[in-house]
């Protein structure tokens, strides 16, 4: 990606009819693929509680783990637009908290907006931090942060009125002024329905192909997580077992003596004269 990726460029992209492609990334080395690979946003998620920490639920992660991965995250992919979520309890608890957390993130970061979940009940916040000039990405549907509250996670808005609550809570984050929104696990109709409603652009996951664009953790869609798979992913390399094996095979060759070979060490020209006098 030769050129600098905005919000302002997705909104006309949704214009346009154009999609968006939505991957998380958490080091520079993903992130620097990520930019290569022409992806538009990088979404430096809780989902490192997951994925890189081993944790089962998104809820640990903090906000100075979400600055320190967001900075190596944003080295490697300068022209990317970048937006970090708001982890668990940096926002709950007031607004002028949320204003302060989300501030720092942009500030220490050079991230481009953050993202934090839930519907309506946000409405206030984002308004509040989109205020303080920090664009927000709202996210509706399943919420990975309310797994206490919930107890399991599954396809949300199955009902007429969770259907009509979806919908509702699109339009009132939209109108507080969310830069975007995105939808989990929302049934295909529904998340076509609401993108139609929305003026600006949605980002599914799970949610069908009738969204702005799409988000996949980068761990699931290339294999790297064996842990657990949803079905909306879809994975396209089996990076895991590739690096699996190539571990094995290192590990292999340092217990058969076999690395480091010749071509792999450094010689000594003159050793006849200096080993001999060593003592």
């Amino acid at each position: 990606m030769s050129e600098k990726q905005t919000w302002p460029k997705m909104q006309k992209m949704k214009e346009a009819g154009e999609k968006i492609a939505m991957l998380t990334a958490y080091d520079y080395a993903s992130s620097s693929m990520a930019e290569k690979a022409g992806v538009d946003i990088i979404l430096v998620g809780d989902s490192l509680s997951n994925v890189v920490q081993g944790n089962d639920t998104t809820l640990p992660a903090t906000v100075d783990e979400m600055i320190y991965h967001t900075k190596a995250v944003r080295r490697g992919a300068p022209n990317t637009c970048i937006i970090t979520d708001m982890p668990f309890g940096s926002y709950e608890v007031s607004i002028e908290e949320g204003v302060r957390n989300a501030i720092r993130i942009l500030k220490e970061t050079g991230c481009d907006g953050v993202k934090l979940e839930g519907g309506a009940e946000r409405a206030e916040l984002i308004k509040a931090i989109t205020a303080a000039s920090v664009p927000v990405m709202a996210h509706i549907g399943m919420t990975p942060q309310k797994i206490a509250q919930m107890g399991s996670f599954g396809v949300q808005g199955k009902s007429v009125e969770a259907a009509q609550k979806l919908l509702d809570d699109a339009k009132k984050l939209e109108a507080a002024g969310a830069v975007q929104v995105l939808m989990e696990c929302v049934p295909t109709p529904l998340a076509a329905k609401i993108t139609e409603a929305l003026t600006v652009p949605t980002i599914g996951i799970g949610a069908g192909n009738g969204c702005t664009g799409q988000v996949l953790v980068w761990y699931d869609m290339a294999g790297m997580y064996d842990k657990f798979c949803p079905k909306f992913v879809k994975k396209y390399a089996e990076a895991g077992a590739l690096i699996t094996q190539a571990m094995a095979d290192y590990v292999k060759e340092v217990k058969d003596g076999s690395f480091p070979d010749e071509a792999h060490s450094f010689g000594l020209k003159n050793a006849e004269e200096i080993l001999p006098r060593l003592y």
